[in-house]
């Protein structure tokens, strides 16, 4: 009997009736060998670990665009956070917690540089719209290794889609839903609190009450009410679920939809509206890749992809490169 064997079965003896256990689920659309020592939902794991768009993820932006400082969240450090807290769930409440982990590494592998204001300027100018949970999967499925994709399970590909507005199939994609939701909330006010965007004193006195007066508490208070809640469903018990609202409307009317936060978003948009310009008349300047990518589906498709693609700082670069003129040194 293999490691992988034993792992099998310790998850059918261990997991609730509701966990999606390895030994009966993980497909693949190309089958392939299985692993001695990994169960189906640790390789996917270790492949989205590994892969090049989750290293670019530490130079995307979360909430505040390029800030200056090391404390401030990033695309890398929001999804480490949705896995540590989707992880607590899952093991409180006996579900698989390598697919928890798998699907929370991977939920924003598509995202675009400069958060929101990216994905909302593509979903404008792309025919066919931008959505980065939907990218998220692409990545996984047409672009990484080439474009011969990681060739994930269905189960870490379906909660990869799912976790911003649709139910997903497991229990372990619903769970990494609401840890979105919970990280995103939580560590966006630590980072509005640390750029002085916001005070302790305005965050609204009946959520902090009800959740808890520090990050920390509030993160606890959550997690605690979805794992109370069970798992027949995956949500958080009315009375905290009213909480983590009135929190989710002070954040957009007072940080997401803030000047003072997101007063470059204007600027982010013209240029990653002028880089997509300049790739679709000029597809051949795009690395051989997407080049292929375009081959294989469309140059719309290919120019969506490499933009989409692009850290913060790369998109900041290759602006400069091909759109300001460049001082003539005179020997």
């Amino acid at each position: 009997m293999t490691i992988r064997e034993e792992l099998e079965i310790i998850e059918l003896g261990t997991l609730c009736k509701d966990a999606c256990t390895s030994k009966h689920t993980g497909r693949r659309v190309r089958t392939e060998p299985k692993c001695p020592i990994r169960t189906e939902f640790q390789r996917d794991r270790d492949r989205i670990l590994h892969c090049n768009a989750f290293r670019r993820l530490k130079h995307k932006t979360q909430v505040f665009l390029s800030p200056v400082g090391d404390h401030y969240r990033t695309r890398l450090t929001h999804s480490l956070e949705v896995s540590q807290i989707a992880r607590t769930i899952s093991r409180a409440l006996r579900l698989n917690e390598d697919l928890t982990e798998a699907i929370a590494l991977g939920h924003d592998l598509g995202h675009t540089p400069f958060g929101h204001a990216g994905e909302a300027i593509l979903n404008e100018i792309c025919s066919f719209g931008f959505k980065h949970y939907l990218q998220s999967v692409r990545v996984v499925d047409y672009i990484e290794k080439n474009g011969m994709g990681l060739n994930l399970t269905y189960e870490v590909k379906n909660g990869i889609a799912c976790h911003t507005n649709r139910t997903a199939v497991t229990k372990e994609g619903c769970v990494v839903r609401l840890a979105d939701k919970i990280a995103y909330i939580n560590h966006d006010i630590d980072d509005a609190l640390r750029a002085g965007v916001i005070t302790e004193d305005m965050l609204p006195e009946n959520a902090v009450s009800v959740l808890g007066h520090s990050k920390s508490e509030r993160i606890t208070t959550l997690i605690m009410s979805v794992v109370r809640s069970g798992v027949e469903e995956i949500k958080l018990e009315d009375h905290i679920k009213a909480a983590e609202d009135e929190l989710y409307d002070f954040m957009f009317e007072h940080v997401y939809h803030n000047n003072a936060a997101k007063d470059e978003e204007v600027k982010a948009k013209m240029l990653v509206e002028k880089l997509f310009r300049y790739y679709f008349k000029n597809p051949d300047k795009m690395p051989e890749e997407y080049v292929n990518i375009m081959n294989r589906f469309s140059k719309e498709r290919a120019v969506c992809d490499y933009i989409s693609g692009m850290s913060d700082g790369y998109a900041i670069n290759l602006y400069n490169d091909l759109f300001v003129p460049k001082c003539w040194h005179i020997q």
